[in-house]
């Protein structure tokens, strides 16, 4: 018996996909037809999992300190740190 699952884009939810071969570690990457954007299933630093950003976001608004953050989400405060600058680039 053979068993399918379905694989969705994380950005836009389109099912049309590419396999857009490994990264470094060996996992499959996809890229999808429609936001023409690549992803892997799995990330292995959490930083990089969806979520995260606006979680960052959230605790600013909560007066949570950098280090306080990236210890909570399980992050490096450099991370943290970087995600405030490109925010404030874009502004």
């Amino acid at each position: 018996m053979e068993h399918y699952e379905q694989i969705l884009c994380r950005y836009c939810a389109s099912g049309d996909l590419q396999k857009n071969g490994k990264n470094g570690r060996g996992e499959q990457r996809y890229k999808c037809k429609t936001c023409k954007r690549a992803f892997i299933r799995n990330y292995a630093y959490k930083a990089y999992a969806p979520g995260v950003k606006e979680k960052i976001d959230k605790q600013v608004l909560n007066s949570s300190g950098m280090r306080y953050i990236a210890r909570n989400l399980g992050i490096n405060k450099n991370t943290v740190i970087s995600h405030f600058k490109k925010k404030r680039q874009a502004e």
